[in-house]
Parts: C-alpha cells; structure tokens; sequence
C-alpha cells in the first residue's frame, strides 16, 4: 500500500505530464510566405483563407487563433506569372484566380485540384476578376478591356474596351445588373450586364482609381486614389462626383467596407486606417506593415477580421469585431487632445508615435460641422446628405 507522502509524488508526476492548454490569441498567426502576396479571399463559410504571390504560386490556409494551428493545407503552382487576384465562389467549393498570364483558373477547394482554365482569355495581362452568381464572372486587364463570362458557355459574352489604362477593380450591385469598374486612366466605368452594354464614365478624377465599393445600402458608389484621395458618387450620378475627401495617406489602393458607413482602406504607406462615410472623416487604426506597402486587405465572412498582405511577405491578421457596433461620434470623443485618433485594435501602434500623424482629421471643415452632422445621422440613418467636404 502506497504511503500519502509517495501518492502526492505520483499525483505531481501525473501533473508535470499534462500538456499545457493551447494558447488562445486575440487573432490567427502571422503568415510568412517566400514572395510578396498580391491578393487575399476569405473562405465565405469556413475558417480559410486563399493568398496569391507574385510568382503565380496559390495557397490554401485554415486559421485558427489557437496558437500553432494556422496551418497550410494545399499549394498550386500553375499560374505561369504573378497571381493577380483571387476569389472563391459563393458556395466555397471553387477558387477562382486571374494572372499577369493572362489565364483564368478555377480551383477545386477541397481537392487542391485545377478543374477548369482558360488560357488566353484577354490580350492582355489580367488585373482585376468579379464573380457575379455562380455561372457568371467579369475580368478586367491592363489595357482597359472588360469581359464578362458564362461557365456554362465556357465563353466570354461581353467584351467592351473603354478605359485607357488597366481596370484595377469590379464591383456589382445587388440586382446583379451593373458591374462598375474603377480604372488607372482616373475614370469609373458603369456596364449593364442584363443589356450587355457599356453605359457611361465618370469625369476624370485626379489619380489613378484604385478600387470601387458600393455602400449606404447602395445609394453611394466609393472610390480610392493613388492621390490617397476618396471620391464618392451618388448611385444613378455616376457621371461626377457627389463628394470627396483627402485622407493624409501616400495613397488609397485598396478599400473594403466593413458596415454600410466604415470602410477599411489599406495604402502604400503600410497603414490599415478605418474611414467612416458621412460624416466623411478618418476614425483611426486598424494596424499596420511597418513601412511596407500594402497590397490587399480582405474581411472574414462573419467581420472578426480583416487579413492584409504587404511587401514584407506576411499575411497579418486585425481584430475589427468592435468596429460594426461603433458609432462615429463613439469614435471622436476617443480622439487626443493632441488632435491624434486612438488606434482601434490592441495590435496597432500607439497613437503616441509620429507614425500616426497621418490618423489627424484631414478636414477641418468636417469637424465644425460634425456635429450637426451626427444629430442628423442619429434622426435619420438614411439621410442622404453629404458632408459637403471637398
């Protein structure tokens, strides 16, 4: 019979045996990749994420905040050049993907496999991809040339050139109707896709355009700048701007809304910034690629987080779970006496270091009318009017 003193030490040694509990994070992992990652897709109904580099390689990941657990699950390598974008069906089964090759492909998520490419589908190296519904797609190239495909025809229906430079972003509105394009020659292209024709673009603006959104419940169309300038159209007023606003960003490359009035725009000066559309202002910091360029952002499928790529070949994950239920002026009264806004995640840098200046509100008309401007937002949530920034 087991003296007490040697059934403790039995008990201890059972205890030192026991793995420790996994370490839960904040948000997945940073991910390394041997080439910088051009683009980013969020699995629509599971934990995964697709990146594509600059040497044409796909990879399939599944995250988890569990440390040691974001792990790779498969690699394709059959872009000949870079992997331009990326993008998985609605049902998630199929990843489609555009290259610098000027081929389209589509993925079988599950298998790794590839199930379907059109070689040659442009003239011209592919910039920009769409899906529309599960048998319909748009592509857009460097030359200008938007096409718009049926799966079922394996052919493109469509195929108008009205841009002078290459298209950098499509976008499609809910009826599944009008695709818009945002272009390098500083236009926003309008298309109906029911007519199958070309309807309008918009006048100049300054800058390359380097993405489209459509937001406020599709009453407003939003556009970034290589001039870190925002330009916003009033949905059927395509043809000139309603509004705009500088952020005191390099550039604005690449926008993805997060609720119907914030948006998360992602620039050449590494900086994740939050934008609220009108009252039109900078709201703070998501995070950041110390000093690298980013090139895409992409939200998860249920707004926890928002993943980013930059040149630094990390794909870097951000907490944005608080950010559908904050409101504006939630966001003001966070700002410094300094004039500085706190950042809005635990992993972006205190706002205490120059690195921020560029987070000050740009506008300082905005800021004698906000809040005016707010009392009108809390009254009506759909009003329509602009800040009257410019």
């Amino acid at each position: 019979m087991a003296t007490p003193t040697e059934h403790e030490d039995s008990c201890e040694e059972e205890t030192a045996e026991e793995p420790k509990a996994p370490k839960i994070r904040e948000t997945p992992e940073d991910i390394k990749l041997e080439a910088i990652v051009n683009t980013l897709a969020f699995h629509p109904d599971r934990d995964i994420l697709a990146a594509g580099d600059i040497d044409g390689d796909i990879y399939l990941y599944s995250y988890s905040c569990t440390e040691g657990e974001t792990k790779e699950l498969w690699s394709s390598g059959h872009h000949l050049k870079s992997c331009r974008k990326v993008e998985f069906s609605g049902d998630g089964q199929k990843l489609f993907s555009v290259s610098k090759d000027k081929a389209v492909h589509i993925m079988d998520v599950e298998a790794g496999k590839l199930v379907t490419r059109i070689p040659k589908a442009h003239k011209d190296s592919i910039s920009a991809l769409r899906l529309v519904d599960e048998n319909i797609f748009a592509t857009g190239d460097d030359e200008g040339t938007l096409k718009v495909w049926d799966l079922r025809k394996g052919t493109s229906f469509m195929e108008l050139k009205h841009h002078e430079d290459y298209i950098s972003e499509i976008a499609v509105d809910q009826a599944k109707k009008i695709l818009l394009t945002s272009s390098g020659d500083g236009t926003m292209g309008v298309f109906n896709i029911k007519r199958r024709r070309f309807e309008l673009l918009s006048e100049f603006q300054s800058g390359d355009l380097t993405s489209v959104s459509i937001m406020k419940r599709g009453r407003k169309v939003v556009c970034g700048s290589t001039e870190g300038t925002i330009y916003i159209f009033n949905w059927n007023g395509f043809g000139a701007t309603s509004d705009r606003f500088a952020v005191q960003a390099e550039s604005v490359d690449c926008i993805v809304p997060i609720t119907d009035s914030i948006l998360c725009a992602a620039s050449m000066d590494g900086v994740i910034r939050a934008i609220s559309i009108m009252p039109n202002r900078v709201v703070g910091s998501i995070g950041q690629h110390l000093g690298e360029p980013i090139e895409e952002i992409a939200r998860s499928r249920d707004t926890r987080f928002l993943a980013s790529c930059a040149h630094d070949q990390l794909i870097k994950f951000w907490d944005i779970s608080s950010i559908p239920d904050m409101k504006v002026n939630d966001y003001r009264r966070r700002k410094k006496k300094d004039g500085r806004l706190k950042a809005l995640s635990n992993k972006a840098f205190d706002t205490g270091q120059n690195f921020f200046a560029g987070l000050l509100d740009t506008n300082e008309e905005n800021d004698k009318k906000g809040e005016a401007e707010e009392e009108e937002e809390d009254e009506d949530d759909d009003s329509d009017s602009d800040s009257g920034s410019d």
